[in-house]
């Protein structure tokens, strides 16, 4: 439960101050009706480089775009060697490379927070960086930082995060990055995502990556958020695992129970499309532990300078190791839209902190969760799979529409002193199929998804 969030810092957006109302004569409103009001602007923007095309107008040094079923980014020729040392083991080893530099990408959104998130393949002997440069609102740039040094595995390097990255005007907070002062309306304009390929020296192993992308975005600080109008009655079949089954398993992946909300819920909707670990894939879980394929999400989910399961981007890039699947990190903006998700078939994994009293009927509270919403009663209120529940059985649950809304869209909240902490602002991850059927593309495209 508190793991994502309560080791993460998440800057807040720019304050946005409330206007006075005035009331018009009947004269002044007449005259003033035919003008529209202009629409808010987007919060949100979302851009991944997916296809054939995407990867040849990249800047590709050593590395080659893929035609197919799935397009993708492989290593071509390397262009050199370089040594690297693991700081979670303190092994050297040396890996011939090859980059990929994504075009510039002006987002809509004007930022104070980007996320960048990918789905490859990298078999044994091979792993990838992922790193964003972008140009901030006062026409300087911000160095390369990393997002992510990366493998589905965890033989070759130890997944990782990396911290104290900082310029003095942006930093990177395990996998955020975020404008250091959101008031003084400094904003990142436009950014660029590069990829680095490494695999073992004098082999012809290449890492596969099919997708790459970012979602920046300006959430405005807020407490409370309006309350949506419900428009959907489904719930999907999704399976039920709980994390508090696990509790003090595996002390090196973080110890299972309240730690596994994030990996706990990504193989709830993983198994959901039908994919999951084969019986070779859970040989190492010690016999008898239930639910071992909740283990080895949190194995492969497992950030070693984190020290936790909840980096967003480890737990897509997750997902996407099984066949057929991709996914992202994105924000949505209201329970309207998850419903357009979960019309189409498609359940999304929320994140969100709150008071036991903020949250009815979930019996704690938690400075940082993770939850799937799986469908919505015919009040409209939340069904969701709470990993945080005592067994399999009591994972589902019925959650007050408004109050689930809150906890997860708002960006400020007090903790248990009454001391202003942080919200997420609506993120979530997405896990859809490579090749979604025409709802569930319109779904995903109506976020900038696909």
């Amino acid at each position: 439960m508190p793991s994502p969030t309560s080791r993460r810092t998440v800057l807040a957006a720019a304050v946005v101050a409330a206007a006075g109302a005035g009331t018009l004569s009947s004269a002044a409103a007449a005259a003033a009706a035919p003008r529209r009001a202009r629409p808010a602007p987007p919060s949100v923007d979302h851009h991944a480089w997916t296809t054939y095309t995407d990867w040849r107008c990249g800047d590709r040094a050593g590395t080659r775009a893929v035609a197919g079923r799935r397009a993708g980014l492989v290593i071509a020729h390397p262009l050199g060697s370089t040594d690297y040392t693991d700081p979670h083991t303190g092994t050297t080893a040396a890996w011939e490379y090859a980059t990929w530099t994504s075009p510039v990408h002006r987002s809509r959104v004007p930022a104070t927070e980007v996320i960048a998130s990918w789905n490859a393949q990298t078999p044994a002997g091979t792993w990838i960086q992922v790193e964003l440069c972008g140009r901030y609102s006062d026409g300087t740039e911000t160095p390369w930082y990393v997002m992510g040094r990366w493998a589905a595995g965890d033989a070759d390097i130890r997944r990782t995060s990396v911290d104290d990255q900082s310029d003095g005007k942006s930093s990177i907070w395990t996998d955020t990055f975020s404008v250091d002062d959101a008031a003084s309306g400094l904003r990142l304009l436009t950014y660029r995502l590069r990829l680095t390929l490494y695999r073992t020296p004098g082999s012809r192993l290449t890492p596969t990556v099919w997708r790459v992308g970012a979602m920046a975005s300006d959430i405005p600080d807020r407490f409370t958020v309006p309350a949506s109008t419900p428009g959907l009655v489904c719930e999907l079949p999704v399976p039920r695992y709980s994390q508090n089954v696990h509790v003090g398993q595996y002390p090196e992946y973080d110890n299972g129970g309240e730690a596994w909300c994030s990996p706990t819920s990504s193989q709830m909707i993983i198994e959901y499309w039908g994919r999951k670990p084969s019986a070779a894939d859970l040989a190492w879980v010690e016999p008898g532990i239930q639910d071992p394929s909740v283990c080895h999400a949190a194995r492969f989910t497992y950030d070693n300078q984190y020290e936790g399961c909840g980096n967003w981007p480890f737990n897509a890039a997750y997902a996407a190791t099984y066949r057929d699947m991709s996914s992202a990190v994105t924000r949505l903006g209201s329970l309207n839209d998850v419903e357009t998700l979960v019309r189409a078939g498609i359940p999304v994994i929320t994140s969100q902190s709150f008071l036991k009293e903020e949250l009815t009927g979930a019996g704690y509270g938690t400075s940082g969760h993770l939850m799937t919403v799986i469908g919505f009663t015919a009040d409209g209120d939340v069904i969701a799979n709470d990993p945080a529940s005592p067994n399999d059985d009591a994972v589902r649950h019925v959650y007050q529409r408004h109050e689930w809304e809150t906890i997860w869209l708002r960006t400020k909240r007090y903790d248990a002193s009454g001391n202003v902490k942080s919200g997420t602002g609506g993120v979530c991850y997405v896990y859809w199929p490579a090749h979604p059927t025409p709802a569930q593309r319109w779904a995903l495209r109506s976020f900038g998804l696909i």
